[in-house]
């Protein structure tokens, strides 16, 4: 355990979390916009660099483990949790652009209206709006843990770093709590025989 993060994975983390940013503040307003080529072509030219991005970044990012910097062990409910969240961002992030290309496609075939538009612009909002709820989720997770003081939030970020040498208060009753929790919902699971049989 223990660790931290390489100087490329934190700039490749935090350039994407801007890039991200400028192409929700960038979005269009109306689909009628894209009758202007230079920004069709814009568009076009963001998508598939944000696709290669996100790629890039998912194939250098899946070398490291999920809890690097951990001071302490993880429990394997956080590891599946934690897993499950990056895989669906990545998902949503993959969708993005090749819905916002797909759309930009079928603009430029005239096909501005019917199930096909329809479909690309109803999976590109689903992608939006299932993307910002699991951001939330990875910050809330992220506070969460510098709270408790662990050491994944300096692993990664660069303010607000954390003293491995001491808990305080509050760290100390949320992993109490958070231990408490996590025994009463592994006694609610089925228990595996030594034997392997369930």
């Amino acid at each position: 355990m223990g660790g931290s993060h390489t100087f490329l994975a934190k700039f490749v983390h935090w350039f994407f979390v801007i890039l991200y940013a400028y192409g929700i503040f960038k979005q269009l307003d109306d689909l009628e916009q894209l009758e202007d080529s230079g920004l069709l072509m814009f568009e076009v030219v963001f998508a598939s660099v944000f696709l290669l991005i996100v790629l890039i970044r998912y194939f250098y990012m899946s070398r490291f483990e999920t809890f690097l910097g951990a001071n302490e062990p993880v429990p394997l409910i956080h590891k599946y949790l934690a897993k499950t969240v990056h895989r669906l961002m990545y998902f949503c992030l993959v969708l993005l652009p090749l819905t916002g290309l797909a759309i930009a496609a079928l603009f430029r075939r005239g096909m501005v209206d019917g199930l096909l538009m329809d479909g690309a612009i109803g999976v590109h909002g689903f992608a939006a709006d299932l993307s910002y709820l699991l951001i939330a989720v990875h910050v809330l997770a992220a506070v969460y843990s510098r709270l408790k003081n662990e050491g994944i939030w300096t692993s990664m970020v660069p303010l607000w770093k954390e003293d491995a040498t001491k808990k305080s208060d509050l760290a100390e009753k949320i992993t109490v709590f958070e231990g408490n929790v996590l025994q009463k919902v592994e006694a609610l699971l089925p228990a595996k025989n030594n034997d392997g049989a369930q």
